[in-house]
């Protein structure tokens, strides 16, 4: 027993190094966002996709190519999205060898650890789709073949929330295949100054050394699935995700992928903050990022939330929830009972 323990927790001080050597080199290029890197770095520890719904230069692309460039020998690659992007422009296509007198398979920028893919939504629903089985197998078949992709691959996609002329929609079926959806923001004063300073001459991207190997990555992968997360909190978990299916202003709740989504994500989570156990705390953290994409709202909660902001009209959806589904130990748990000391 004492030598298991041992092991466990000599796994979780390696990860958590690991952890926070990777979070420090990625915030050396992109400043002030260590939550948001945190949960993009949750959805690589999980093999999931990120989904980033931000207004043009916010550091997205700065993001994807510091997570690839802090990885020993991983590549990163940008897919720019136009309604003419054919899905050979993404997975690659076979041609003709006059030499050999045959057909040869020239790959497409999917085939690398860390794209990403800006404006999803100004690609045809046709393209869309090619990316659903590199998301969900980390593969692409072209001609009957099928072809493993890098690992660790990690597809960033991005949309832009304030311009949806001339953009097709991401389908239900596709925003479910996106681990997290989250957003960077505009950087804070003091980070923007940064930012103009240390730019002047040349660009931090250029001397970004790798501080992880593939190695690395798995052993992350792996201490994330060894966290401990207690019955009552899987219980509540559950509880959780299914009051989603049961609002008013809810067409179609979060699926089983949310509930396995949102576990792994708290445990991976919870890693990223130095801890072999899960809180209700990460759960509720995660809430909104693994959660939120994943369900159809009404069109009288879309208009409310174009009144009132969708940041506030999604909080008030999570309230909700936590009411029907309230945290182990709180007030509105019908096991709860007060201290008489």
């Amino acid at each position: 027993m004492a030598n298991a323990e041992g092991h466990e927790s000599e796994r979780l001080a390696r990860a958590t190094e690991i952890s926070v050597r990777f979070l420090n080199n990625i915030e050396t290029v992109v400043y002030g966002k260590r939550d948001e890197i945190k949960l993009v770095l949750t959805a690589l520890m999980c093999g999931g996709h990120v989904l980033l719904e931000d207004v043009p230069g916010t550091a997205k692309t700065m993001l994807a190519r510091a997570i690839g460039g802090s990885i020993e020998a991983a590549t990163t690659s940008r897919i720019q999205c136009t309604p003419d992007l054919q899905p050979t422009d993404v997975t690659g296509l076979s041609v003709f060898n006059q030499q050999t007198r045959d057909f040869e398979f020239r790959a497409g920028p999917i085939f690398t650890n860390v794209v990403l893919v800006d404006e999803i939504n100004r690609a045809t629903p046709k393209t869309q789709s090619a990316l659903l089985e590199a998301m969900a197998e980390s593969q692409v078949t072209v001609d009957g073949v099928t072809r493993e992709l890098p690992y660790p691959f990690l597809l960033l996609a991005t949309e832009n929330p304030i311009e949806y002329e001339g953009t097709f929609p991401l389908p239900e079926a596709q925003l479910d295949r996106f681990f997290l959806r989250t957003a960077h923001g505009y950087p804070g004063v003091d980070d923007e100054l940064r930012i103009l300073v240390e730019q002047r001459f040349s660009h931090p991207l250029d001397v970004l050394q790798p501080v992880v190997g593939l190695e690395d990555i798995h052993e992350l992968r792996d201490a994330a699935q060894h966290v401990y997360v207690d019955d009552v909190l899987h219980r509540w978990l559950v509880d959780l995700v299914r009051a989603t299916r049961d609002r008013d202003a809810v067409v179609i709740g979060s699926s089983v992928r949310g509930s396995l989504a949102l576990e792994r994500a708290a445990r991976a989570w919870a890693l990223l903050d130095g801890r072999g156990y899960v809180i209700p705390e990460d759960i509720e953290r995660l809430f909104v990022p693994v959660l939120a994409h994943r369900v159809v709202f009404t069109p009288s909660f879309v208009a409310k939330a174009r009144t009132v902001g969708w940041d506030t009209a999604i909080d008030e959806f999570r309230l909700g929830c936590l009411e029907v589904a309230p945290r182990p130990g709180s007030e509105g748990d019908p096991l709860f009972e007060p201290s008489h000391t």
